[in-house]
Formats: structure tokens, C-alpha cells, sequence
């Protein structure tokens, strides 16, 4: 028997071997490389000394500096929103969806659509339907007096964002959600109204509770989705952020220094951004993720 058991781990190691190959050729090999790039200075593509930290000391300088913060701070921004709308509003479609008894999968296929189609084209065809000139978005809403450049404007510009992104992604937190209502018993809701609790009890003390650990998982999947934002954000407003930087965000200030700066050391500079990102990220989700599990 243990002789059996030993061989079936060993044929189980052996199924993973390719999943181990492709993660450490795409993701591991490209992780080691950014890093020992970030420690060298570069003349373009050819490496030059040893730089230490310079680069990174290059990120706390005035002018990167003053890019580096607002950009960061568009990428909270866009975390809140999501939070505050995009999982809201998937919370209360499926408690919607929970109480429907005909065309559910229908109707969960239909809010699930959007994130299967790539953010880049999802961005191009917003701004064609946000456009001052001929978007029928503008078009209707000229009537109301509500028309204007929603894209064009810094202080429409990155609500207009958040607004686009729920959109897209509503469906998946209304999933997991989904997923995690039909786990609780029913039974629970039944003894409450017997005892008589009202709908709204039932749901604030004994379906919302129970469903913290999906919640944790949305938060946390929906930090790094916000942090790492970048294909719609420039298909909205272009790798400048643009109007005005009001949609800038970092993974569009990586770009721009890795492959639009024109400095020399672009390589050095923008690898140890994407440390900083790496670093930041992974750090922040660990920290998060240790709250959320002791709360849920």
C-alpha cells in the first residue's frame, strides 16, 4: 500500500512538471531578469556598470516623483470605485438572480459577457459611444441637458472609467457571489422569519456574514485587477493618461518609461519600476488577505 501510494505521488509530481515549466519560463524567468536589470545602468539595449540602487533612487527624484504619486493615487481611486460600485452593484444582482426561478443562466451569461471580451477593445468601443460628436451616449442625453465630453473632461474622466470598468467586470463578483449564496442552507433564513426576523434582518445578520469569505476574495482580486490596470485605461485616454493625466495610472507610467521616455536608461529605470510594482502589489495583497481571513 505505501509502495502504491508513493508511486501515484510520484506519477502526480509528473503531471505538474509542464504547468512548473510554463510558470517559470513566463513568469518566474521574466520576474528574475527584471530585477537584475533594475540593479545595472543601460545605454539603450546594451548594459552598462553595476548602478546598486540608483535607479530606484531614480524613482524618488522630483520630476518621475511627480508622476509616480498621482498615478498610484488613480490606482486607489480606482479600487475604491470598484469596490463601491462594481461589487455592490454584483451583490445585489445576484440576491436579484438567487430569487429568479426561470432563465437564470441566461441572465448570468448575459452580465458575465463583457469580461470575456478584451479590455482594449472594450475601451475603443466606449469612446466611440462617449464621443462628444457623434456618440449616441451624448446623443441621447443632449435632450436632458446632461451631454458632455465625458472622456475629455479631468473631472469626468476617471468616474467615467470607474463606471466602464463595472460594466465589464460587474459579472464576475456577481458569480462568485452567485456561487457563495447558493452555499447557504436555506434553512437559516427559514428559522430567522420564523423567529420573526424581517428580509432585511436575514440578510444583515445571517446572509451577509456568511458570505465574508467571498468577499474576501473579491477585495483581494479586485486590488490587484485595480492596481494593474493598464490595456483600458489606454484605450480610453491613451499612454499619457490623458486629459491631463486624470486617468494615468502606473502600469500606463511603466510604459511610457519603458518605451516612450527616450532616456538612455529607460531599461534600468522601467525595471525597477516594475520591481516596485511587483513588490508593492504582492506585499499589499499578503497584508490584505492576512486582515480579511482574521474578519472572515
Amino acid at each position: 500500500m505505501a509502495l502504491g501510494a508513493r508511486r501515484g505521488r510520484g506519477s502526480s509530481y509528473l503531471f505538474l512538471i509542464p504547468a512548473f515549466l510554463l510558470y517559470s519560463a513566463f513568469v518566474v524567468y521574466p520576474l528574475f531578469t527584471g530585477l537584475t536589470y533594475s540593479f545595472f545602468s543601460w545605454k539603450g539595449t546594451l548594459r552598462g556598470g553595476f548602478a546598486g540602487l540608483d535607479n530606484y533612487a531614480g524613482l524618488l527624484s522630483g520630476t518621475f516623483l511627480d508622476q509616480l504619486l498621482p498615478a498610484l493615487g488613480h490606482n486607489f481611486l480606482l479600487f475604491a470605485g470598484t469596490m463601491l460600485v462594481q461589487n455592490t452593484l454584483g451583490l445585489a444582482f445576484a440576491l436579484a438572480l438567487s430569487r429568479v426561478r426561470r432563465g437564470k443562466r441566461a441572465l448570468q451569461t448575459m452580465f458575465a459577457l463583457p469580461y470575456l471580451v478584451n479590455p482594449l477593445v472594450i475601451g475603443y468601443l466606449w469612446t466611440l459611444l462617449l464621443s462628444p460628436a457623434f456618440g449616441p451616449v451624448n446623443a441621447f442625453l443632449e435632450p436632458l441637458g446632461l451631454a458632455m465630453p465625458w472622456l475629455g473632461d479631468p473631472d469626468t474622466a476617471l468616474p467615467t472609467v470607474i463606471v466602464i470598468t463595472t460594466w465589464q467586470w460587474v459579472g464576475f463578483p456577481m458569480l462568485l457571489f452567485s456561487a457563495a449564496l447558493a452555499g447557504i442552507p436555506p434553512e437559516y433564513g427559514e428559522a430567522a422569519r420564523t423567529d420573526g426576523a424581517g428580509s432585511w434582518q436575514v440578510f444583515w445578520r445571517i446572509t451577509l456574514p456568511l458570505l465574508k469569505p467571498a468577499m474576501a476574495t473579491v477585495t483581494i482580486l479586485s486590488f490587484i485587477g485595480s492596481m494593474g490596470t493598464f490595456a483600458l485605461v489606454y484605450a480610453l485616454g491613451g499612454s499619457n493618461g490623458a486629459p491631463a493625466g486624470a486617468t494615468d495610472v502606473l502600469g500606463l507610467l511603466f510604459y511610457r518609461t519603458a518605451f516612450a521616455s527616450g532616456d538612455v536608461n529607460a531599461l534600468g529605470t522601467s525595471s525597477a519600476l516594475a520591481v516596485f510594482m511587483f513588490t508593492f502589489i504582492f506585499g499589499s495583497t499578503l497584508l490584505l488577505e492576512r486582515v480579511l481571513r482574521r474578519k472572515a
